[in-house]
């Protein structure tokens, strides 16, 4: 990343510099605003070799689709730097945003765009392989892995869901009940008709040669042949920072068990007048396109919000100016 001065203040304060936060930068660069991207450098996505299922990008490397993003922001006017926000306050009618190395920056509007983070279950193995041979969505990785031996560990409530999910990518597929419930009668007649087999009992380790997963063990030593392991954690959103506007995150709409996040309405505004959220801080299962085209629609509501409060401040000088002097 091109690291760049940060000037004392700007129309908007992008904080996270993924999808979200770069289409978000872009569409206000584009709109002639002064805005800066903050990005503390820990894409959730780091571990993938591609980016998939997003139309023209197809494959792309993580790593590549930011840069490209971050050239674009910096072509319109739009800043890039490196840094962790720690903190925001209300400062009359915008913010100071706080960064770790103790930097700060004023700013109008801000744009929440941090992402989440994965919270991964306690079993051997998993943190080594995530994103390469442990792997938690289907649309993300499922052609990739496709016609192997799959693991579904049940790690969430949705791992019943997740186990008639990977069938479609092969026909090979065992689900580890873990630390959820026995299925169902309706869900375990499911899973038959779908050639999915259950086996119950805690996992303990995801062991592999090295590169290569070679099987899942569970808490009685029994080792089960597998290839991939699929499993879906627990999502956080970094939100933490936003504490001192008293903006928090919740649980999602499903439940505690699947994550936090940060509460918007469809337009990206968040409870707090002035700041919006978009991306994986406010939707959990976004993926990269959706993540970047919410972004872009914050953006454009943040313009627009910008200029319904610059127009009222016109009306009002205006005014002012013809008064008559009596």
């Amino acid at each position: 990343m091109v690291t760049l001065q940060l000037n004392d203040s700007y129309d908007v304060v992008v904080i996270g510099g993924g999808a979200a936060g770069l289409n978000g930068a872009l569409m206000l660069g584009r709109a002639r605003r002064s805005v800066v991207v903050i990005d503390a450098g820990a894409p959730r996505n780091a571990p993938a070799e591609g980016v998939h299922g997003l139309f023209a990008r197809e494959g792309m490397s993580p790593l590549e689709l930011v840069e490209r993003g971050r050239a674009e922001v910096r072509q319109y006017g739009g800043h890039v730097v490196d840094g962790e926000v720690t903190g925001a306050v209300r400062d009359g009618d915008g913010f100071i945003v706080s960064l770790a190395d103790g930097r700060t920056v004023r700013a109008r509007r801000l744009l929440v765009t941090t992402g989440l983070v994965d919270d991964l279950p306690d079993i051997a193995g998993v943190r080594e392989q995530w994103g390469r041979g442990v792997v938690h969505c289907p649309y993300c990785h499922g052609w990739e892995v496709r016609d192997r031996a799959i693991g579904i560990v049940g790690a969430t409530p949705m791992a019943v869901h997740q186990a008639l999910l990977w069938g479609q990518w092969t026909d090979d597929v065992v689900l580890f009940t873990h630390t959820q419930p026995e299925p169902t009668a309706e869900q375990a007649e499911q899973l038959a008709a779908r050639g999915v087999r259950v086996v119950p009992g805690e996992v303990v380790a995801v062991e592999s040669d090295g590169d290569r997963i070679t099987g899942v063990r569970l808490a009685d030593g029994t080792v089960i042949e597998r290839e991939v392991v699929a499993l879906g954690a627990r999502m956080i959103a970094r939100a933490d920072f936003l504490a001192s506007l008293g903006l928090h995150a919740v649980p999602h709409p499903m439940g505690p068990a699947m994550g936090d996040q940060v509460p918007a309405d469809p337009m990206g505004r968040t409870e707090v007048p002035g700041v919006w959220a978009a991306g994986n801080v406010t939707d959990l299962s976004a993926q990269v396109g959706g993540a970047a085209a919410a972004g872009a629609f914050a953006g454009a509501q943040i313009n627009m919000d910008l200029v319904t409060e610059e127009t009222r401040l016109a009306v009002e000088a205006r005014r002012a100016s013809t008064v008559p002097v009596g």
